[in-house]
């Protein structure tokens, strides 16, 4: 019987249509793609790869760690619901990490509009809101959440790379529930957001 390639299972074939990339993958299961690169090294999630080094990942494959592991949609669903909104995206990817592996659901948007969007789909259960964003701030973000839904009733976190006491002391006054600086250390993001709502 002749010897097999031992690389063979590793690679994915071309035109398979169950085959997802690593941002579909990523998509599939709802986490950031740094978090699907994350449990690939980590053997958690088996990943194929191209003749071209690219990672691909079996739908199969996906559907059963979902089951197995208590990450992705299935966790999310019993997990607290965190909407981040920041017109930083590798920002808004970092912390959607850190808080993913402390258990967290987590939505973003690049705007204040698409905030507000999400919220017409789905009631989070905190937002992690910063102050500086084109066109609607966070300061104006923030009164439309609290005209459609209440004051305090959604708690909400400001951040911003403006850190005085006026900054802090308006955050409180307009009934946001936290201030915090940027660029910040994560783990203080995420104390914050345990303390705030316990996983």
């Amino acid at each position: 019987m002749a010897n097999r390639d031992p690389n063979e299972n590793r690679r994915a074939p071309a035109n398979e249509p169950d085959w997802l990339t690593l941002g579909q993958a990523a998509k599939y299961l709802g986490v950031a793609q740094s978090t699907i690169r994350k449990w690939s090294d980590q053997e958690r999630l088996k990943a194929f790869y191209t003749p071209g080094g690219h990672r691909r990942y079996r739908r199969r494959d996906l559907d059963t760690f979902l089951e197995r592991s208590g990450r992705g949609r299935t966790a999310a669903q019993g997990g607290p619901l965190v909407l981040i909104v920041d017109d930083d995206e590798r920002l808004r990817e970092y912390v959607r990490v850190n808080l993913e592996m402390e258990g967290y659901e987590v939505r973003e948007a690049g705007s204040a509009e698409e905030g507000l969007a999400v919220l017409e789909d789905a009631s989070p259960d905190l937002i992690l809101l910063d102050v500086m964003m084109p066109e609607v701030d966070g300061w104006e973000m923030l009164q439309r959440v609290q005209e459609r839904h209440g004051v305090g009733s959604i708690p909400v976190i400001m951040f911003s790379g403006k850190v005085d006491e006026d900054s802090m002391a308006e955050a409180a006054t307009r009934g946001a529930q936290g201030f915090i600086g940027k660029p910040f250390n994560p783990q203080q993001l995420i104390a914050s957001t345990k303390q705030l709502l316990p996983v």
